[in-house]
């Protein structure tokens, strides 16, 4: 499981403690916004220095390595904050105290506002990362990007695909996996009615597979201008939709609502449960991993489109390497930060041993990432399959700079009714509600 950290840390749901008061990052060079001169970064990056990474990838000390080769006199001392649950809370506690900070910490993208609210981040536009943007999918750099500033360096996404029993599937009649979502309950029915197994599994206690639904359905939920005024529109007519199409799969006892990612769910994909995985790229080396007993049973397909001859998927977890404000070595946090996911010898590295799903143009086209053939895929390409669903990403998506909250309420709102059989229409008027009160309750102004 260790590939799957980024994903896990999104599931999370940390404590909203400290989110919006007493955690600025203070740094003399937080508000410049003159460029970084190349005799400043050559100085600095011979100058003897140690940097603080915080981060969850396992292993990524090999890629640090590889940092610390190219410049021997930069020393990182790696702290391995094991995830979200834990990641974020030790963060906000260190920049509340004004102690502690680390120089560089891993970031996942709807983390970002919350920080960069806060004035934690340091802005990395001065030293460079401007120049970056062409390098990496668009829609992931707008994950990191706004008018205001960069605040990260992409590390890794997961843009949404399915994965499938090929051989489930053929039991029931049906030749890859459905091309639409009209196409998916009608196969709902025929997987139910003629193998037992339900199609796929819709849990109620992970918001952001919901969310990655909704954006792949082209919804906004939610905006920020950075300052103090937000957007929230989780009640549209698009989500609406997309939570009337599984309320109807729900009630016809046609999809399974089980919790995902606990001992019951392994065992469900094990034993011929569920037929399809709705998943983001992260996945198929997951799945492997998981449920080694099936393989070469699997596939890799789109995911069901809205709108027939359509071809755009959403994306569901990915992470950035953002550098703090409270640095005292901001040039050589930024040259680690960049380093170690833009350097294709790092890329690559962090793809193929890590497994975590690139984000330059580079490693997406590198055959040494898409030639891969998968035993587990039955042969298939599969990471070249998800080269190409991560072009087709909707490129505009932004979050709130309190998702803490909006993931703790969404398990009380809209997840509870999933797992309940419950009015999904209904839950989600009340999470709509719950997080435009919780906006206005600190001082946003909500829209």
């Amino acid at each position: 499981m260790k590939f799957r950290k980024t994903a896990l840390a999104l599931a999370s749901g940390a404590t909203v403690l400290a989110l919006l008061s007493g955690c600025a990052g203070t740094s003399a060079t937080t508000d410049s916004t003159k460029p970084v001169t190349q005799a400043e970064i050559d100085k600095a990056m011979n100058t003897p220095t140690t940097l603080t990474f915080w981060t969850w990838v396992p292993d990524i000390q090999n890629e640090v390595n590889l940092f610390e080769k190219k410049y021997p006199k930069i020393k990182v001392k790696v702290v391995n904050t094991t995830g979200g649950a834990q990641h974020y809370p030790k963060l906000r506690a260190a920049l509340k105290a004004g102690k502690g900070v680390p120089d560089v910490a891993q970031m996942e993208y709807d983390y970002i506002p919350s920080f960069t609210q806060t004035k934690s981040l340091l802005n990395l536009e001065p030293y460079g990362a401007g120049k970056l943007k062409s390098e990496y999918v668009d829609w992931v750099w707008n994950q990191v990007a706004n008018s205001s500033g960069v605040w990260g360096i992409p590390q890794d996404s997961g843009p949404l695909g399915t994965l499938y029993r090929d051989d489930i599937f053929t039991q029931a009649g049906l030749h890859g996996s459905p091309a639409t979502w009209d196409d998916f309950a009608k196969a709902a029915a025929e997987v139910k009615s003629k193998t037992g197994a339900y199609i796929t599994d819709l849990p109620g206690n992970d918001m952001f597979q919901m969310i990655s639904f909704f954006w792949q359905a082209g919804a906004k939920p939610f905006s920020y201008d950075g300052k103090k005024t937000v957007g929230v529109d989780l009640d549209s007519a698009t989500d609406q939709k997309v939570v009337a199409y599984w309320q109807d799969l729900i009630d016809k006892n046609l999809v399974a609502t089980d919790p995902d990612f606990t001992d019951a769910y392994y065992q469900g994909l094990a034993q011929n449960k569920y037929a399809s995985w709705l998943v983001a790229a992260w996945g198929p080396v997951f799945l492997q991993g998981t449920v080694k007993s099936t393989s070469g049973k699997w596939r890799a397909g789109n995911i069901p489109q809205w709108t027939a001859g359509a071809n755009v998927s959403g994306n569901w977890g990915g992470s950035s390497d953002a550098v703090m404000a409270a640095t005292k070595n901001p040039i050589a946090a930024y040259e680690l930060a960049k380093f170690i996911n833009n350097d294709e010898s790092s890329t690559l590295m962090l793809a193929n041993k890590q497994f975590l799903f690139p984000t330059t143009k580079a490693t997406l086209s590198d055959p040494a990432f898409v030639d891969q053939k998968s035993e587990f895929y039955g042969g298939q390409q599969v990471n070249k399959f998800f080269a190409g669903v991560s072009n087709t990403v909707d490129k505009k998506f932004e979050w709130l700079p309190y998702m803490d909250y909006v993931n703790s309420s969404y398990t009380s709102t809209l997840g509870k009714a999933i797992a309940n059989h419950g009015d999904l229409k209904a839950a989600l008027a009340a999470w709509q509600q719950q997080v435009v009160n919780y906006g206005k309750q600190q001082g946003f102004t909500v829209k």
